[in-house]
């Protein structure tokens, strides 16, 4: 519940990026840097906050994240000027920050190895639903208001928060709270590929996925659902399969078939079923790596499961900064063909860079 808040906040901007960019008298590219300031400071930040809260509970640490989330998007939906909304979003991006690796952290330490990837399925299905529901209703909802949606956002916070309270354990993990020994775990070279694939994938995903109002000609909504419940499915049989078949199968075959669906992207202008369909596809496949990147990180800093969970949730957070900044110039530059282009190759990179680095034994059949 929680992450499904943090993911309806953090994706829906890009539901947004018309009204926004209309309200505030911005450019739809600027808009869509509400998605990409978010991005940046959550990436720097993770490190930093779980150090700060090292010593804490868990449970004490998803409290005041929801907090600090929810009284930020309220801050953001009353904001009236542009530079001021910025501001709120880097204010709404600490409380994510907190939140989302902590989340993960807590499923991966409660539950058994052979259930792992279920658990980190189900915890980061929050996410996934976000996309499914989330996105699409926000979008609707802010069509001609979309502060409204912000407001809404804040509520969904408060639905986390209750839940947090009522049914998550007091929990301490071991953990250095030395900033220097968050990024420790960088020097381990398996840990680093699960990182740089992760940077790599999101930023390929969210290229398009962040500016896909101006890349298709059908109705926004109606693909961003199709996203989205591809998106629930493929996390869902994602966790499933990387416990029976091993995160590196699931890996490449999510990063190839994801890739080529953002190579089709012109195709979903054909016609509205054609456009669903795809947008399924894309969402299951892209969405379907996620545990398997989870599973991979917890494998390989076995030791230090929630700071490398930090760092993953940082490289997936630099890889939308990317997303955000490369996706505004190449629709500013050269339109949507140079979106289309620039999201297919650096996921053609994530792939080959995958193949190249990620070289263990699949895990046996079950």
């Amino acid at each position: 519940m929680g992450n499904f808040a943090v993911g309806t906040g953090m994706f829906v901007t890009a539901g947004l990026v018309e009204p926004i960019a209309h309200d505030l008298d911005v450019s739809p590219a600027a808009a869509g840097q509400m998605m990409t300031v978010f991005a940046l400071s959550y990436a720097v930040l993770s490190p930093v906050l779980a150090a700060v809260t090292a010593r804490l509970s868990r449970r004490t640490v998803l409290i005041m994240a929801m907090v600090f989330f929810v009284v930020a998007n309220v801050l953001s939906a009353l904001a009236p000027t542009y530079a001021l909304v910025l501001v709120t979003r880097v204010l709404a991006a600490v409380g994510a920050a907190m939140f989302t690796p902590t989340a993960s952290a807590v499923a991966s330490a409660l539950s058994p190895p052979e259930r792992r990837g279920r658990a980190l399925a189900l915890v980061m299905g929050g996410v996934t639903v976000a996309a499914a529901i989330g996105v699409p209703l926000g979008t609707w909802l802010g069509a001609t208001e979309w502060r409204a949606t912000l407001w809404a956002v804040a509520g969904l916070g408060v639905v986390g928060l209750v839940g947090v309270l009522a049914f998550v354990p007091h929990l301490r993990l071991e953990a250095s709270s030395r900033i220097r020994d968050r990024f420790a775990p960088l020097a381990d070279r398996a840990l680093l590929a699960v990182l740089l694939t992760q940077l790599l994938m999101f930023a390929a995903a969210f290229s398009a996925y962040t500016y896909l109002d101006s890349l298709i000609d059908v109705p926004l909504p109606a693909v961003l659902w199709a996203w989205g419940f591809g998106a629930v499915i493929g996390n869902h049989f994602g966790g499933r399969l990387t416990d029976l078949y091993g995160p590196r199968r699931m890996i490449l075959l999510g990063l190839a078939g994801a890739t080529l669906l953002m190579a089709l992207a012109p195709v979903a202008n054909l016609a509205l079923p054609v456009a669903l369909v795809w947008s399924f596809l894309w969402g299951g496949l892209g969405w379907l790596v996620g545990p398997s990147q989870l599973y991979r990180t917890v494998t390989a800093v076995p030791g230090n499961v929630p700071v490398a969970l930090g760092l993953l949730s940082s490289s997936q957070y630099a890889g939308l900064f990317v997303a955000g900044m490369a996706g505004g110039l190449a629709l500013e530059w050269y339109g949507r063909a140079g979106v289309i282009v620039l999201s297919s190759v650096i996921g053609l990179v994530a792939l080959v860079f995958t193949l190249a680095t990620y070289r263990e034994a699949a895990v046996p059949v079950r």
